[in-house]
């Protein structure tokens, strides 16, 4: 396989975190998806995809336990 981006031929599975956004928060989701290792590309299969969905169905309809780890600050504006 080569990568669709830069043509390389170094792509493997990597365990990532997902960034799913919904409204003003982010929930990062730990996945194992290929990855190469020239540009970053990432390769989603229908498995995982449906497993992406399913989660961000779960957190919409709030029934996945989820918690706080950190904080997101902007400035104030003037």
């Amino acid at each position: 396989m080569r990568c669709v981006i830069c043509a390389s031929q170094d792509i493997v599975k990597k365990s990532v975190e997902e960034e799913l956004r919904l409204g003003n928060d982010v929930v990062l989701l730990p996945i194992e998806v290929l990855v190469c290792l020239n540009c970053g590309e990432r390769y989603y299969d229908r498995r995982t995809m449906r497993l992406l969905e399913e989660i961000e169905d779960k957190i919409r309809a709030e029934e996945m336990d989820l918690r706080t780890v950190g904080r997101v600050l902007k400035p104030v504006a003037a």
